[in-house]
């Protein structure tokens, strides 16, 4: 018996995988529908298994194009039989995590990429051919099938509280590494750059926004680049001197431009008073806000 761990579509003579997805976009948190279909090869396979794993595109100092980071992993079928030429449906619906970044707003996709990766592990009497490609010839972005994630509705009260008071959308990427002093799960977080209002416009230069979002609510992470402090070697935080962290619920009803004021003006104010070597940073986040002392 031979095992394989098929990805995509394999070809030389192996089953086709096909993974479709509901169309429009998902929210975090919320529930990824599709289905998988199969199609056998030249000869009938088990299949053990039927995976499929989410996937990010996360920036990366030495890559301009970033790296391919896998985040999440589902089981969603197998112990089956497939035949040869058998065309079989596996139905799927799995929870995305809180975490998972959003890749449009407002009907506007963002510079963010993320897509599902579609397993295969079966067992069959088929010897590999030479004309078969390795696993390892796969690209990072192989088989990978796009995913669009919207924000949620608190988030989206935010965004647009921010865009009501001047603030622009600059960039949102994805950054490796944990923020610390919080509770945030995976390897990398989501950050919004915005242009500052023009009430803060000669004091920052920009204003970088983290969403950590959980099943009770999410912190709301802001951090401050400075005007004319410089920043540092790439993947070095010496430009950014002003870090807060406020908490808000998934269904809190509040005048949203006047939080999101008070935000950033503690922000930079706490920057102004305390100045770049305030404790207050990538390793202790200041907190404020309800629900956080």
């Amino acid at each position: 018996m031979v095992f394989k761990r098929l990805l995509g579509s394999p070809g030389g003579g192996g089953p086709s995988v096909d993974t479709v997805l509901e169309p429009g976009p998902v929210r975090p948190g919320g529930t990824l529908t599709g289905q998988v279909r199969l199609v056998g090869g030249d000869t009938a396979f088990e299949v053990e298994q039927v995976a499929l794993e989410l996937v990010a595109r996360v920036r990366d100092g030495e890559d301009g194009n970033g790296v391919a980071v896998p985040f999440e992993r589902f089981a969603i079928g197998g112990g089956f039989r497939l035949g040869e030429g058998e065309a079989r449906t596996v139905p799927f619906g799995v929870t995305l995590p809180w975490e998972t970044p959003v890749t449009e707003l407002e009907g506007r996709e963002l510079d963010v990429r993320l897509g599902v990766r579609t397993e295969l592990a079966v067992t069959g009497t088929r010897e590999p051919e030479a004309g078969d490609a390795p696993n390892s010839a796969l690209g990072p972005d192989s088989g990978l099938d796009p995913l669009g994630v919207g924000p949620l509705p608190a988030q989206e009260a935010i965004l647009g509280a921010f865009r009501r008071l001047g603030y622009g959308l600059r960039s949102a990427g994805l950054e490796h590494g944990r923020i610390g002093g919080t509770g945030q799960r995976l390897p990398f977080h989501q950050e919004i750059g915005l242009t500052p209002a023009p009430s803060y416009a000669d004091r920052v230069e920009e204003i970088e926004l983290t969403f950590l979002t959980h099943p009770g609510g999410m912190d709301v992470v802001l951090e401050a680049d400075k005007r004319g402090g410089g920043s540092g070697d790439d993947g070095d935080d010496t430009g950014h001197d002003a870090l807060s962290r406020f908490t808000v619920g998934h269904d809190d009803a509040r005048d949203w431009a006047a939080e999101v004021d008070g935000w950033v003006r503690e922000l930079v104010e706490h920057r102004e008073a305390y100045g770049s070597d305030s404790a207050y940073g990538h390793g202790g986040p200041h907190s404020s806000g309800p629900g956080i002392g």
